[in-house]
């Protein structure tokens, strides 16, 4: 059986991901993502209204016509979990695949979100809900099957999916960290990654995220991050001025213990942004483990009303959970170091960044800028309470070791960033240009 892997977007960056399997006459897409910080650098762009040329055109989503060079028919289209740069671009090119998006419950309700606020193009693609341990078959041949094997990161129901064919398997690597003691969840089925090591004709090729693939080590767990977070918290317990927080509105995981430990130093939490909003009234609505009493504000009336009454009763009673850990221009934390909100930093108020910066210039700018105006302001900023979610060397020795794939394709960053992973993997036998495919955006490697 022909395996080809079209390489589409997400191997010159961090972000838009995009990569298509064939497997003989049937192909699956894994990922359709958006690469937010192109959006960011342009004023008051808003994607909802805007043609998928003109966003392929800024480097904003994958530029996808490469597929028309892969002869077969696209049977599913997969996302791998609810991260923008994963699932942002469905909504603008789903509509061109007659394939169903197949996805974890979770990362299934924000893709209808998604969805749902499109403006340019219609989408009636079906929408197929599958858990983590779960398989389906893909198209008529009886040959190639779907798998999602349960793995961590920083957003809940996260899959690496697995596609099964008579050549052997090809595993979708992207994005994950290797946690045993998640804060919700299972843990990473490594057990199942070795048994597909092991069985039938072993794993064909292995696509990997190479996020941290120069940082020695490995990645810390979520309940790491935890105890961090509440020991910072903890230390402001007698501090009777004003505490604000930021961290990715995704990270479930993270906002749950931002809320339980504004509590236990005596502050009521409140989660203010349209994200915010967002992700955490999707979790609550699917009943995943999440405080039901929170108040979520969203929209930016109603946020600025409720910092005025935050002032008026009194700031040291409150922890707003803000968007804009990224210093992102439009968010809400961004706006409170610019002094555009009601809420106002006086010397000596905390901000904490439980998030550390995505490794693109657009989000580094941005980020030091915010830093710098809430310093400004007087407030004292305590950044990077946090750990990845994307595996360090030693995880990715780990993976390799359990797989122990024929062949390498890294993803997920730029050439620089998949230097240490290509050391790493040629320590264990591999050769560039053999059986590790370094590759660029709009790529086709025919393994079979």
């Amino acid at each position: 059986m022909d395996i080809e892997i079209a390489t589409i977007g997400g191997y010159e960056e961090v972000g838009r991901q995009m990569t298509a399997v064939r497997a003989g006459d049937d192909i699956v897409i894994f990922d359709m993502g958006l690469n937010l910080s192109k959006v960011l650098i342009h004023d008051n762009i808003q994607t909802e209204g805007m043609h998928s040329l003109d966003l392929i055109d800024m480097g904003a989503i994958p530029d996808d016509r490469v597929m028309s060079d892969l002869e077969g028919d696209v049977q599913a289209i997969v996302p791998t979990h609810g991260h923008l740069d994963h699932i942002g671009a469905i909504s603008k090119l789903g509509h061109r695949y007659d394939a169903p998006v197949v996805a974890t419950p979770f990362t299934c309700e924000l893709v209808e979100e998604e969805v749902d606020d499109e403006q340019k193009f219609g989408f009636d693609n079906e929408i197929i809900r599958m858990d983590a341990g779960e398989t389906m078959s893909i198209g008529d041949s009886g040959q190639v099957e779907l798998e999602f094997v349960n793995v961590t990161h920083s957003i809940i129901q996260a899959i690496n999916p697995v596609l099964h064919t008579p050549e052997g398997a090809v595993v979708y690597g992207l994005d994950k960290r290797m946690d045993h003691t998640p804060v919700i969840g299972d843990p990473i089925d490594m057990d199942r990654f070795r048994e597909i090591g092991r069985e039938g004709n072993g794993v064909l090729c292995y696509i990997e995220d190479c996020t941290n693939a120069n940082k020695k080590g490995r990645t810390p767990s979520e309940n790491v991050a935890r105890e961090h977070l509440r020991d910072t918290l903890y230390s402001m317990e007698d501090y009777d001025g004003g505490i604000v927080a930021t961290t990715f509105a995704s990270h479930i995981a993270r906002v749950t213990s931002l809320v339980e430990f504004a509590r236990e130093i005596g502050r009521e939490p409140i989660l203010l942004g349209r994200s915010m909003e967002k992700y955490s009234g999707t979790a609550k609505r699917m009943g995943v483990d999440f405080p039901s009493d929170v108040d979520m504000v969203g929209y930016r009336r109603s946020i600025d009303q409720t910092l005025e009454r935050i002032m008026n009763d009194g700031k040291e009673n409150f922890l707003p959970v803000v968007t804009g850990h990224q210093g992102e221009p439009r968010a809400l934390l961004t706006r409170m170091a610019r002094g555009e909100t009601p809420y106002q930093l006086d010397n000596g108020d905390k901000v904490l960044f439980s998030a550390r910066v995505i490794p693109e210039p657009t989000n580094e700018g941005q980020r030091y800028q915010s830093e710098k105006l809430l310093g400004m302001q007087g407030a004292r900023v305590y950044s990077d309470i946090h750990v990845s979610g994307h595996l360090c060397q030693e995880g990715h020795y780990e993976m390799l070791d359990a797989l122990q794939p024929q062949h390498i394709i890294p993803a997920h960053q730029d050439l620089k960033g998949f230097s240490g992973y290509v050391d790493l993997a040629s320590n264990q036998g591999y050769t560039l240009g053999r059986d590790i495919h370094v590759t660029t955006n709009g790529n086709i490697i025919q393994l079979v």
